[in-house]
């Protein structure tokens, strides 16, 4: 049985997280530099060098290839912002806001495969624009919680306008990138972080000295 299990030392189950990674890796490089239009399953298998079962295995649509490489992307966004939070030596509150940011908006552009598709792709089809608004909600929530211990913000009471606020910022700031990103807004990258630092700063500050 152990055998069966494991082959070269490598487990049955970590194969089959390599396939599916490999399927992700290559939906992100024929969305990001093809289009959306040509994700199919045997384009997909082809670039990732697996056979078309191994597909199945993973996935049973192309809207679960799209969500898993949505998922992936956000995920990785969330852990690099929360470990440049934990890692920047600037404590003031504009420091922490401009590292986070310039982090962020890092992970999208150094790849613009991933922008494309997080930010573009993203909004091809109902499942997947649903699952965008969950993400910018899962994104406020991390913003409110890091903005409440940041403040020291105490007061149970003003839920409902932290929230509202950390809303009003992630889901801007997903419009501008997808408008800058698009060429809509003149800005260079630089000025894009330092602008979207200013308004989470302004906001942020403001809140806080009301409910302090």
């Amino acid at each position: 049985m152990t055998a069966q299990r494991t082959y070269g030392g490598v487990s049955a189950e970590e194969r089959r997280a390599a396939r599916r990674t490999a399927l992700l890796d290559a939906a992100l490089d024929i969305i990001g530099t093809e289009g959306l239009g040509k994700l199919t399953v045997s384009g997909l298998c082809g670039r990732a060098g697996l056979n078309e079962r191994y597909y199945y295995e993973s996935f049973d649509s192309r809207e679960a290839v799209l969500s898993g490489l949505f998922d992936r992307i956000a995920e990785e966004l969330a852990l690099t912002i929360l470990d440049t939070l934990r890692d920047t030596t600037d404590e003031t509150t504009r420091g922490k806001a401009h590292a986070a940011i310039a982090a962020g908006i890092h992970v999208l552009t150094d790849d613009p495969r991933k922008a494309h598709v997080a930010l573009v792709a993203g909004m091809a089809t109902p499942e997947l624009r649903a699952r965008g608004n969950q993400t910018i909600r899962a994104f406020a929530r991390m913003v409110a919680a890091q903005g409440v211990g940041f403040y020291g913000i105490t007061d149970p009471l003003p839920d409902a306008v932290i929230d509202f606020r950390a809303t009003y910022l992630v889901g801007g700031l997903v419009h501008t990138l997808t408008s800058w990103l698009q060429g809509e807004i003149d800005l260079t990258q630089d000025e894009l972080v330092e602008h979207t630092t200013d308004v989470f700063v302004l906001l942020g500050e403001d809140l806080a000295g009301r409910l302090r």
